[in-house]
């Protein structure tokens, strides 16, 4: 059915009410987890431009509390603290600028611009969201997808942005139209469609598969969807109109109900069957090579030109044919697939896909052998690859590596020689020799897992992890498939922290460090650390400034550096090494000035200056305590010390987070001394509030508030005159940015294989995401972890892990990676003695390239015939020589390795004898 947005329009046309923005925000959020709660396909979302969608987020947000902030937004605050300006409903929904023709297309579709992305561009709402705020907002143009399902093992429900896009050329004079449909629509649905726009009937008009501009295979009124019979996005279909009246082209009877002798337009070119013979499948004629049932496989030899042929972009498809290209040039599955595999496909496999990715990739590689140097159109594997991994289905760009793992995966599951898996139990070493470990552990991995790509694609590593508590080691021998290597960097980056004293002892003082540009916070926290002099018992807690304000604090010592930017303010406290268990403050300081320019409660007054973090004592009950506290730490800031009874207790003293003077000795009877001290010269009692996180819900802290230990204390700290005239706030203003100054860029980075292998091997600590669990301390541990090469397959894959994501930042590597192309030598990383006996050269035959920056790029392959001893350049249908001189290169990602055979000196000396 054609979902019509201008009809859409005029069924919304109902009035509602006008609601405030809290009342939108409930109404929205009530439709959508209603919606989200009762899922089913068919349901219809609406793209909506993420522009407008802002500007109602924004619109309702504001009226959150009495000081709207959002805390995951760093935009939320002024520079000086002060509330964001008053946000205006937004206008009329405005989707024209994601339209790529206003006219759309027959039908009435719109179709979107190819290069829209979710979350940047546009936001998919339910059909019932859009229906409430258009009654609220009007506008358009309504853009309706529809939901979805794909899978095979597992059934996930995606909204389908860009249904397909067909080119219909009607074959009476060569005029084209274009119209969309679903993937997911039948080949009856199609038929249904053209046959309304061109005003015939189904029966009296014949669609062909127009590929590449030729007559493929007449399609057949079916329930067979689109993307099963490989229609592919923007493609060619043919439609003739029935000239002879006993034949009806949809049904493929002829007047009498005889069904007609199909065959393909174009024959197949490949001298072999994978099938009994030519049968209907999918909706269409298939070639003989492309039909399943068969117990047997053909062996076929290669053709001329064997292996130069390309493969024909799809639409962003170049990422699957650079893997492609990788897989059907490695020697022993050429071998294989080129053979009869027939009695090794596993179609019982309940974790495989039935043979049926297997089959494909085989009919695939065996065209890439035979069919000279033609290009050639891999749209039934894509069909394949879209049915099993959904994942990889339509056109958006994907990541090769993470194809080429899939498809290591399910060829093993499909390919897989046992079938019926016996069950282990997972055995720890208890001291035994690695070497029985280690051969129990490969024997139980066989006893499950038997294919060829066992055979030739996965060797084995040894675990080492070391409970940091107990010392309890555990030992634990794991199979891989490939290696997935860090790129180590020696890039530099200055980085200026500004460092606070919270007990007191100093002013706040800014220090330049120089840490890894790729590290990680743990590495500025030990840099400042030695720069400012931290002593043992005391811990560096970091924190980024925005707004006068803690944004947030780096706690995960495991964060990227990158998440900081060069513009933004870091403050490091000082604080006692046990502060993980006190009671903490936070103070924020706000002027006496009120901010009353366009905002939405007039006297609101401004935050200044940086705030401050520190511990109470354990022995702090009251509020009179947190006052005295906020002493401490503004003494360093007294314009004399005369004013600073403070100052005159412990001038004969240490810090209080001294060896010799801990928090802990700042007793609740010192500071009551303090506070009598402060009151016989006249001190001010500060303004104390306390607040939440947002500002809002503010209360005037009491003397006699109570203090339970372990509690976080927010306070706002108000600068009447008097503060002023005692204390220079100036110290706590302007803190610098991180890097004021950009700096000058450096020649590119370069790097080894061996030094990628190294930094993969190292020991080091877990992340705090994958704690282990010591079985003698029955507790999650962040242990040491020690990886070592134990067994090394025949064909090593490794891939270079150029891209970073997390949930802040995606970054890319361009780092240039000096690696072998043959001689590579890992011996000395190899730590069985068994593994002795084989050789541990290899040489290079295949290189996945990614050039190009994160938002798309461009995949390639590099791939060396070895029968010709020639390098070649696969950039999807183009295929040309390459010198082996121009193949190491930055873009290089994953790097295909084959075990070199080594003459053994007792071979050599027999062969001496022969001569």
């Amino acid at each position: 059915m054609t979902i019509s947005g201008s009809s859409l329009l005029m069924d919304y046309e109902t009035s509602c009410l006008p609601c405030t923005p809290e009342e939108e925000k409930q109404i929205i959020n009530k439709l959508s987890n209603i919606a989200e709660s009762n899922l089913k396909e068919g349901d219809l979302y609406f793209v909506i431009s993420n522009r407008w969608f802002k500007e109602w987020q924004e619109y309702v947000k504001q009226h959150n509390g009495d000081f709207p902030v959002d805390e995951c937004s760093t935009h939320s605050l002024h520079a000086n603290g002060a509330l964001p300006k008053k946000v205006d409903r937004p206008g009329k929904i405005d989707n024209s600028f994601l339209i790529l023709n206003e006219d759309g297309v027959e039908g009435g579709d719109l179709q979107l611009k190819r290069t829209l992305e979710e979350g940047h561009d546009y936001v998919l709402v339910h059909q019932e969201v859009w229906k409430k705020l258009y009654s609220w907002y009007k506008g358009g143009p309504a853009i309706p997808r529809k939901l979805i399902s794909q899978g095979f093992l597992h059934k996930t429900f995606i909204v389908e942005v860009y249904p397909l896009s067909l080119q219909v050329l009607d074959a009476r004079d060569n005029k084209k139209f274009s119209i969309c449909m679903s993937k997911k629509s039948s080949v009856q649905e199609l038929y249904n469609k053209v046959a309304k726009i061109v005003g015939l009937h189904e029966e009296n008009i014949g669609i062909w598969d127009f590929f590449n501009k030729r007559k493929n295979s007449l399609l057949f009124v079916s329930d067979k969807t689109l993307e099963e019979v490989n229609l592919q996005m923007d493609q060619d279909i043919l439609f003739e109109v029935q000239l002879d009246a006993s034949i009806h082209f949809g049904s493929g009877m002829d007047s009498t109900g005889n069904r007609l002798a199909l065959v393909p337009i174009e024959s197949s070119r490949l001298p072999v069957t994978i099938a009994a013979g030519p049968a209907m499948s999918n909706g269409y004629s298939l070639p003989t090579d492309m039909v399943d049932g068969s117990d047997s496989l053909s062996t076929i030899s290669k053709g001329d030109f064997g292996g130069l042929a390309g493969l024909q972009n799809l639409g962003n498809t170049c990422f699957m044919n650079s893997a492609i290209q990788c897989l059907v040039h490695t020697p022993p599955l050429v071998e294989y697939f080129l053979q009869d595999y027939s009695h090794e496909i596993n179609k019982h496999n309940p974790i495989g896909m039935h043979g049926e990715l297997a089959i494909a990739f085989g009919d695939l590689l065996r065209k890439l052998w035979s069919f000279g140097q033609a290009s050639i159109a891999p749209r039934a594997f894509k069909g394949k690859l879209a049915r099993f991994a959904p994942q990889f289905s339509g056109y958006n760009q994907h990541d090769s590596h993470e194809l080429l793992a899939f498809l290591l995966d399910g060829l093993h599951e499909d390919l897989n020689r046992v079938k019926s898996k016996p069950y282990f139990e997972t055995r720890d070493g208890n001291g035994r020799p690695d070497e029985e470990v280690a051969g129990e552990c490969w024997d139980n991995h066989k006893a499950r897992n038997d294919s060829i790509i066992v055979d030739i694609c996965q060797g084995q590593y040894k675990s080492t992890l070391v409970c940091p508590v107990c010392s309890k080691v555990s030992v634990t021998f794991d199979p891989f498939m490939y290696l997935s290597l860090p790129l180590p960097s020696t890039v530099k980056r200055s980085m200026t922290v500004t460092v606070f004293s919270s007990d007191g002892a100093a002013l706040p003082m800014p220090y330049t460090v120089t840490v890894l540009k790729h590290g990680f916070c743990k590495d500025l926290f030990q840099a400042v650390s030695t720069a400012c002099c931290l002593k043992s018992d005391e811990s560096l807690l970091l924190a980024e400034v925005y707004g006068h304000r803690i944004y947030r604090y780096f706690e995960n010592p495991f964060e990227p550096l990158s998440m900081i930017k060069d513009a933004e303010h870091i403050a490091a406290y000082k604080l006692p090494k046990n502060h993980k268990g006190l009671t903490k403050l936070e103070i924020i300081h706000r002027s006496k000035e009120k901010y009353t320019s366009n905002v939405l409660d007039s006297g609101v007054r401004t935050l200044l200056g940086a705030p401050l973090v520190s511990c109470l004592p354990e022995d702090a009950t009251t509020g009179a305590d947190i006052q005295n506290a906020v002493r401490l730490m503004l003494s360093p800031l007294l314009k004399t010390k005369a004013d600073c009874p403070l100052i005159q207790i412990y001038s004969s003293k240490e810090s209080v987070f001294g060896s010799h003077s801990p928090q802990s000795e700042l007793t609740k009877e010192s500071m009551d001394k303090m506070d009598t001290d402060q009151e016989a010269n006249g001190k001010i009692s500060f303004h104390l509030s306390l607040t939440d996180e947002r500002g809002s819900n503010c209360s005037a802290l009491e003397n006699e508030f109570c203090i339970r230990q372990g509690q976080f204390f927010r306070v706002l700290l108000d600068w009447t005159d008097s503060e002023h005239d005692l204390y220079d706030i100036s110290y706590l203003k302007d803190l610098p940015e991180v890097q004021r100054f950009t700096a000058k860029k450096t020649r590119p980075e370069a790097t080894s294989l061996f030094s990628c292998l190294e930094a993969f091997l190292k020991e080091e600590p877990l992340g705090p995401d994958d704690m282990w669990y010591c079985p003698n301390c029955k507790e999650h541990r962040q242990a040491t972890k020690k990886l070592d090469l134990w067994r090394l397959p025949e064909i090593l894959v490794v891939h270079l892990k150029r891209f970073s994501y997390n949930r802040y930042l995606k970054d890319k590597l361009d780092t240039f990676v000096n690696f072998p192309i043959r001689n590579l030598d890992l011996s000395k990383y190899i730590k069985s003695n068994f593994a002795a006996a084989q050789s541990h050269i290899y040489e290079l035959y295949a290189i996945s390239n990614h050039s190009g920056g994160l938002g798309g790029g461009h995949y390639t392959a590099y791939v060396k015939l070895v029968e010709g001893n020639r390098w070649y350049d696969f950039d999807d249908a183009n295929v040309h020589s390459i010198s082996e001189d121009d193949i190491r290169t930055r873009a290089a990602y994953v790097l295909f390795y084959r075990r070199v055979k080594v003459e053994s000196q007792e071979d050599r000396g027999e062969q001496s004898e022969a001569h």
